[in-house]
């Protein structure tokens, strides 16, 4: 057993769930703060080409984050529309 999962489960298949749920929020919590990254950064970028350059990189990401259910699908569309908006009104 894990030495920091102090549970108290009684069967292999609970331990081994137990495992899993802590690799699979790990891996979540990466690619969500990975997109929040690139989301700040995209913000944050003045320059249109730049700009236009790093939109279908990170749509692409929050595509993917959508369809592994790390976040609603309606939020990815939420911010893509947002992101789109500001990209287009950058001069």
């Amino acid at each position: 057993m894990h030495p920091h999962l102090n549970v108290m489960a009684n069967h292999k298949s609970a331990l081994k769930r137990i495992r899993q749920n802590e690799a699979r929020k790990l891996r979540n919590r990466y690619y969500h703060k990975t997109a929040r990254t690139a989301l700040k950064v995209l913000r944050n970028e003045e320059d249109k080409t730049a700009a236009t350059e790093q939109l279908p990189k990170v749509i692409s990401l929050l595509d993917k984050l959508a369809k592994k259910n790390i976040i609603h699908k309606n939020k990815a569309a939420n911010l893509k529309s947002k992101l789109t908006k500001h990209v287009n009104g950058l001069a």
